[in-house]
Order: C-alpha cells, then structure tokens, then sequence
C-alpha cells in the first residue's frame, strides 16, 4: 500500500474510533470539537469565536436530544449518537480538506 493511501486510511481509522468511543462516552466531548469549526466558518473568521460557538454548540446538543427523543419514539437516542452521527463525517471533511491545501 502506498505510504499516502495508507495515512489516509490510519487517519479515517483514528476519526472513526474516536467518533465511536464519544458516542459511548458521551456527546459534550465531541460537540466540544466541532461548534467551533463550524462557527468559524459561520462567521468567516480565522479563529473561531467564543460566544458564537458556545451558542452553536448550546444549539446542537439540544437540536441531538430533541431528534434523539422523538424521530424513533417510543425509543430514545442518546444525544451522543447524533452528534456523532453529524460531527464524525464534519471532522472527517475538514481532516481531508485540510490535507488538500497541504499538499
């Protein structure tokens, strides 16, 4: 295998693991992660802003709950597995685009 093909595959790896263990673990962690990308993009700003991305992650974890709670009712959804579910491939994206303008 080739030493870029085979980066690529260990990083998909390592973002999927991680996105698995913070679905388990717990959701505040990995909306931790992704609020702030995505309100920086937002706001178009080169770093991200503190009170935009409290609120964007204020809003997705409650948005997660409310989607847990009542698309597959009677059952519920921890919050973690949907923000895992939006933020996993969110982080995976900018993991890759990231790379593409290093190259």
């Amino acid at each position: 295998m080739r030493p870029v093909a085979r980066r690529v595959t260990l990083a998909g790896t390592g973002v999927l693991a991680a996105a698995m263990v913070t679905a388990q673990v717990g959701a505040v962690d990995f909306v931790a992660l992704v609020a702030p990308q995505l309100a920086r993009r937002l706001v178009r700003a080169e770093r991200p802003p503190l009170l935009c991305s409290a609120l964007l992650g204020a809003l997705l974890l409650v948005l997660a709950d409310l989607a847990g709670r009542r698309l597959f009712a009677p059952t519920q959804l921890p919050a973690g597995v949907l923000t895992a579910a939006i933020g996993g491939p969110y982080l995976m994206f900018l993991l890759l685009r990231g790379r593409r303008r290093a190259s």
